[in-house]
């Protein structure tokens, strides 16, 4: 509340002394309202972790850096396994990914498969880059770039490394992410020798407040390591993981 609108509600206060009740309401900080009454900084954290973690389905859309060049992956993730990942690695290409029953389906782009197959001898790779170029195979479980898609399919992971950091928590400005109301809280690097992670890191998160308290972003900067961020959204929706037509 501005100041002066807060200097006059307290003097109408003052005169209506019969009103008291209601007045303390009126000027109590929304901060301390609903959905986050009386909750400390490291509690909303836990409890946007917790409600993330209980939805049956979510998309994320994660961003950091490699030595190959920027990283994004885009991945829609639900009950019994169903996930769906586009992982894209600067140079190296983009792999899209489909796992729908138990069974992990994978489409490369050239750059993708040519990274893939580095190791291998030259007329080897190049068949493989002619044949499997764009098309939907069956993904051997294995495979350096299909395991590292797979680990987002699982954001316990992601969420792991935000509750590792809780105790951090403090409470900052509410700003809109996607359109839809937010907390943002902020992570004090950890100093040598305290509890959590390593000294020199940092991270933010937002929260929802209105509606169930997910955690709709995130970013965690590790000391020598890029930053990563992640934007969940998508709470609940189906995810369209399905055998690809063309296999």
């Amino acid at each position: 509340m501005h100041p002066v609108a807060r200097t006059a509600a307290a003097v109408l206060c003052t005169v209506a002394v019969s009103g008291l009740a209601a007045c303390g309401s009126f000027l109590e900080d929304p901060e301390a309202q609903a959905p986050f009454a009386g909750l400390t900084a490291p509690e909303v954290t836990s409890k946007a972790i917790a409600a993330t973690r209980a939805a049956t389905s979510v998309r994320l859309a994660v961003t950091t850096e490699s030595a190959d060049g920027p990283v994004q992956v885009f991945v829609a993730t639900g009950a019994r396994g169903a996930c769906t990942v586009t992982f894209s690695m600067g140079t190296a290409g983009t792999m899209e990914l489909v796992r729908a029953d138990g069974t992990v389906y994978t489409k490369s782009d050239e750059a993708m498969l040519r990274a893939a197959s580095a190791d291998r001898p030259r007329g080897d790779a190049e068949a493989d880059v002619k044949k499997l170029t764009g098309r939907w195979v069956k993904a051997r479980p294995d495979g350096r770039r299909t395991t590292e898609s797979l680990r987002y399919c699982d954001p316990r992971r992601l969420l792991d490394r935000l509750a590792a950091r809780s105790d951090t928590a403090h409470k900052g400005e509410r700003v809109p992410i996607g359109g839809r109301p937010a907390l943002t809280l902020t992570g004090t690097p950890h100093g040598s020798g305290a509890s959590g992670g390593p000294a020199g890191e940092s991270w933010t998160a937002s929260v929802a407040t209105e509606g169930t308290p997910y955690l709709l972003k995130m970013r965690v900067t590790e000391q020598g390591e890029p930053p990563l961020t992640v934007e969940f959204s998508g709470f609940g929706r189906p995810v369209p993981a399905k055998k690809p037509a063309t296999l």
